[in-house]
C-alpha cells in the first residue's frame, strides 16, 4: 500500500505515529514517546499498547489517543489503521522481545515504516527474515540503539573515520549496572521479570539487554566488523533462567582486539555505559554518565577534554546538538536524535528520496548483527569458551 502525507504541506507535515507496547506500568514506551516530540516531528495517533485488550485501551485513553485508534491487539491495529486515509505512516515497536518480529513484519507488509527497540528479534532466522522483509518493501526500518544518537559518540565516530586516532588496535566496551544483584523477578517487578524470561527475552538476558548496545556503540564508533568471540556468560544470581553478567574477548577484522563487559550484577554501578578506543596515533574514552565528554589523547601529548558545543566540536556533533554548550544533554535527546534521524528518512521517503548521507541511525541490518553477536556468544559460552566465528 502507499502511505498518503497528511493535507498539512507534505513532506513537512508531522508523521503520524503508532506505537505497539509501552502502556501502563512500561518504562521504555514513555521514553520513546518524549523522544518523538521532543523535536516536533511525530505526533502519536493510535496504539496497541498492552497484551490485555483492556489495559491497552485503557493506556491509550490516558495518553490522549481517540477511542476509535485505541486497538486491543497489534492486529487489529494493521488491520483498521491500513483502511483509513490518514494510516499511520511509522510505528513504534516497544514490547518485550519476543513480539519485536511478528509486529514489525506485521506493519512492513502493510506499507508502515518501523521504529523497534533492541535487540531485533530473538533469533537470528526471524532477524534475516526482517532484513529480506525490509529490502522486499523499501520501508525504512530503525533500531533505537540509542546511545549512537549522542553528539560525543558522533565526535568520536568522526575523528576515527578521519583517521585522528590512526589504525585502530584495541577497542573495549562496558556497560555496568546493578539493579539485578537481588533476584527482583521472584516479586512483582515487571522489569525484572520479562528480561528474565527465556520465552520473552530470548537466549540472552544481560548480554541481549545492555550486551548489544556495547557491542552496537563499539561497531557504530569505530566502523570495525567483528571477526571472532570468546564468551563466558554467567548466572550469580540463585534460581535466575539467563545470564547476568558477560565477560567477552573480540577479535576485529583487519587485526584490532578487545574486550567487552556487560554486568547487571556489579555493585555500585548505576547505568556504567564506557568505551576505550586506542590506535597507532590516539586514544579516546568515552563514558555514558558524562556524556558531553569526550576525553582525547594524541600519543605523546597530554589528554584533552573534548565538550559538546565547545571548541573543536565536529559537525557530525554539533549537527545533532540542541542546546548551548554547558547544558547537559544526555539519555532522552540521544533517543531523540534516533527519532529526529527516522524523521528525516521518513520525509524523504514521502517524496520518494533517499535521506542525505549524513543522516545516520541504526538499521535492520545493525539489528541483525546485534541478534548474531547474542548467537555467537551463547553458543561460545555453552561450549565453555570456543572462540565462535561471526557469520
Amino acid at each position: 500500500m502507499t502511505i498518503k502525507a497528511s493535507n498539512e504541506t507534505g513532506r513537512h507535515a508531522r508523521i503520524r505515529l503508532g506505537m505497539v507496547g509501552g502502556g501502563q506500568g512500561a518504562f521504555i514506551g514513555a521514553v520513546h514517546r518524549i523522544a518523538a516530540r521532543i523535536d516536533d516531528q511525530f505526533e502519536l495517533v493510535a496504539g496497541a499498547l498492552a497484551s490485555d485488550p483492556a489495559r491497552a485501551r485503557t493506556s491509550a485513553k490516558e495518553l490522549g489517543i481517540a477511542d476509535d485508534r485505541a486497538y486491543g491487539s497489534f492486529e487489529e491495529m494493521v488491520k483498521a489503521e491500513s483502511a483509513r486515509a490518514d494510516c499511520i505512516e511509522a510505528v513504534s515497536i516497544v514490547t518485550p522481545n519476543h513480539m519485536h518480529s511478528p509486529v514489525a513484519k506485521a506493519f512492513l507488509e502493510a506499507g508502515i515504516h518501523v521504529i523497534c527497540d533492541k535487540p531485533l528479534t530473538t533469533t537470528v532466522a526471524e532477524a534475516e527474515e526482517l532484513v529480506a522483509l525490509v529490502r522486499k518493501t523499501g520501508r525504512v526500518f530503525v533500531v533505537t540503539h540509542n546511545y549512537t544518537g549522542y553528539p560525543m559518540i558522533r565526535q568520536a565516530r568522526a575523528m576515527i573515520a578521519n583517521g585522528e586516532l590512526g589504525e585502530i588496535r584495541l577497542v573495549q566496551a562496558e556497560y555496568l549496572q546493578d539493579w539485578l544483584t537481588e533476584r527482583l523477578e521472584a516479586s512483582d517487578h515487571k522489569q525484572a521479570a520479562w528480561r528474565t524470561d527465556p520465552a520473552r527475552s530470548g537466549a540472552g538476558g544481560c548480554i541481549g539487554d545492555i550486551g548489544t548496545h556495547a557491542y552496537n556503540l563499539a561497531c557504530f564508533v569505530t566502523g570495525l566488523e567483528l571477526d571472532e568471540l570468546l564468551a563466558q556468560l554467567s548466572t550469580f544470581v540463585e534460581g535466575r533462567r539467563l545470564d547476568d553478567d558477560v565477560q567477552i574477548l573480540l577479535k576485529w577484522k583487519g587485526g584490532a582486539k578487545g574486550m567487552l563487559w556487560a554486568s547487571q550484577v556489579a555493585v555500585g554501578n548505576e547505568n556504567g555505559l564506557t568505551l576505550r578506543v586506542h590506535g597507532s596515533k590516539g586514544g579516546l574514552k568515552w563514558a555514558q554518565e558524562n556524556p558531553n565528554q569526550l576525553w582525547f589523547t594524541p600519543y605523546g601529548q597530554a589528554k584533552q577534554l573534548l565538550t559538546r558545543g565547545g571548541a573543536g566540536a565536529s559537525g557530525e556533533a554539533s549537527r545533532v546538538t540542541r542546546i548551548p554548550s554547558g547544558h547537559p544533554e544526555g539519555y532522552l535527546e540521544g533517543f531523540a536524535t534516533i527519532y529526529a534521524e527516522a524523521a528525516r528518512a521518513i520525509r524523504a521517503a514521502r517524496v520518494g528520496e533517499m535521506p542525505g548521507p549524513e543522516v545516520v541511525f541504526p538499521t535492520v541490518e545493525d539489528g541483525l548483527a546485534g541478534v548474531k553477536f547474542i548467537d555467537a556468544a551463547v553458543k561460545s559460552s555453552a561450549s565453555k569458551g570456543a572462540w565462535v566465528r561471526m557469520t
